[in-house]
């Protein structure tokens, strides 16, 4: 095999865009929580963007490469280190055999993600790689890594002229647009739902205008938030509906909670608001403790700054061909 894992970290599992497709039968869609750092991950090292990512949570693992490859890491800050030197972020970097990949103290942010040139070698599940815990399905034997396990790599670098690579592929230049440039902000932007007006004056206020905080019950199905009491005007039955990632909702306890990207298929709770898709990947980037507001904003904007992220990517794909022609070419 070609990756030994010698410390797994906290919760280091295999992620793409998602099993989707599926949630009519009940399966959930899964996926990247941040789906700009697994994209951008994949682009440095010549991959299309649906291939699988090692999603590392908080506190990294131990990970030694017996074979030539070529890795990048994009994301949180997690104090990444090849052998004993600090990793860059955002670059493509060639790994030779031997080498070690470890993670220190958290800097910024909650994930990284670790894409490989080719792929890693795992099964496609229902069309993806995706690691569902909860149902044991997809990812490496549907969990999470364990010390001691052997990864494989679908494609691998001949040890020959690995410097003059390395060489060229720094000489690439990495200039990354701002819809795609990670965001640093202290408000979530949102779009209101078909059941804002259910909830009373004050709440809405509230929900805008005060500030909210991660609890330490969060992880990757939901966000519980700990901020204001929000309330419905008066009680209400509702049929379940179809659950999104980045749906808010409300249940009867009054503490929103915001559906992630291991969410369930349906929800029947009262649903306050949506994180518009934009701004998924900067609440992925928030864990327990950290607080932000909300900020609402029109639907047709959340659409225009999705399409310029859509956009921003696909220039960005044609600007960094020259990395995926230089590793086919070796």
């Amino acid at each position: 095999m070609s990756i030994s894992v010698i410390k797994p970290g906290m919760q280091s599992s295999f992620q793409d865009l998602g099993r989707t497709g599926h949630q009519h039968i009940g399966m959930p869609v899964a996926g990247a929580m941040d789906a700009r750092s697994h994209r951008l991950a994949n682009l440095l090292v010549g991959n299309d963007h649906d291939a699988a990512s090692l999603e590392i949570t908080l506190t990294g693992p131990t990970l030694k490469f017996n074979k030539a490859c070529c890795i990048a890491i994009c994301g949180a800050d997690l104090s990444a280190m090849l052998n004993t030197e600090p990793l860059v972020l955002n670059r493509p970097l060639i790994i030779r055999p031997g080498d070690e990949i470890s993670f220190g103290a958290r800097k910024s942010g909650t994930r990284c993600y670790l894409a490989v040139h080719g792929g890693f070698d795992i099964p496609l599940v229902l069309g993806s790689q995706s690691t569902f815990i909860r149902s044991g399905i997809g990812g490496f034997q549907g969990r999470a890594l364990k010390r001691g396990d052997e990864i494989g790599l679908v494609r691998t670098l001949a040890n020959k002229n690995l410097e003059a690579l390395a060489m060229d592929l720094w000489a690439i230049r990495v200039y990354l647009p701002a819809p795609v440039a990670q965001a640093v902000r202290s408000t979530v932007r949102i779009i209101t739902s078909a059941q804002w007006f259910d909830f009373t004056e004050a709440s809405r206020d509230a929900f805008v205008e005060e500030t909210f905080r991660i609890s330490p019950e969060s992880e990757r199905m939901g966000y519980r938030l700990q901020g204001p009491h929000i309330s419905l005007s008066k009680p209400r039955q509702m049929i379940s509906e179809a659950a999104t990632f980045g749906t808010i909702q409300v249940p009867a306890g009054g503490a929103p909670i915001i559906l992630m990207a291991d969410r369930q298929t349906t929800g029947g709770y009262p649903k306050i608001a949506y994180v518009a898709t934009v701004d998924l990947p900067l609440l992925a980037q928030m864990g327990p403790g950290d607080k932000f507001k909300f900020e609402i904003i029109p639907l047709e904007q959340a659409q225009e700054l999705d399409r310029l992220r859509i956009q921003a990517f696909d220039a960005l794909k044609i600007a960094l061909a020259p990395i995926r022609s230089c590793l086919l070419a070796h």
